[in-house]
């Protein structure tokens, strides 16, 4: 049994049209289907959980100092052009009483990710789970990329970048603790071979 197109196929085609190609040609003639393929892989975040992706990995543990996944690579859509930011976020957390394994905060980064965004949205959607889900003693996240959409298009600014924060609880109130996280997350990664 033949799986129906899915839906997004033909407006691909359409747009190809309104651009002023012949969508049938050779070259274009399967490129709907990639497309559609391509957007579901590019948006599924908004088949998953974030609250879920975390809730199955929360550990009761008695450790108060900082906790620290840094140079998450992320690839997302800006909502605005459709066109590809991509970089790297920093998360850290001050446990109150409860980790969650490390691995799920690269995976909390990447479901936000895969939904069309604003770089601000994310930065503050990845706090605002955490802290909800972790109820921590503070919450810091770091997001650096670039943007296709300025380099491509507008401004076509090469070299430009850009750097978004939340910081809440701990982060937002002691100095020292703010400090301390991003000298952290400016230390370049040594290799450990």
């Amino acid at each position: 049994m033949t799986k129906p197109p899915d839906p997004i196929e033909p407006l691909v085609a359409q747009l190809l049209k309104e651009l002023g190609e012949e969508p049938g040609r050779e070259g274009l003639a399967r490129t709907p289907a990639r497309v559609a393929r391509s957007l579901r892989f590019l948006t599924q975040g908004y088949e998953q959980d974030p609250v879920a992706i975390l809730n199955d990995a929360l550990f009761s543990v008695s450790y108060d100092e900082m906790v620290i996944v840094k140079d998450i690579d992320f690839y997302s859509l800006c909502e605005h052009h459709l066109l590809p930011f991509f970089g790297r976020a920093h998360v850290a957390y001050v446990p109150n009483g409860k980790v969650v394994g490390l691995s799920k905060i690269p995976r909390l980064v990447g479901m936000l990710a895969r939904r069309l965004q604003v770089q601000e949205r994310l930065t503050t959607q990845i706090a605002s789970t955490l802290e909800a889900v972790l109820e921590p003693r503070g919450v810091a996240v770091v997001i650096e990329s670039i943007h296709l959409c300025m380099m491509m298009r507008g401004v076509e600014q090469q070299s430009a970048f850009a750097i978004t924060s939340s910081l809440r609880g701990e982060f937002q109130s002691d100095p020292k603790t703010r400090s301390e996280f991003m000298d952290l997350i400016r230390h370049q990664k040594q290799s450990f071979a």
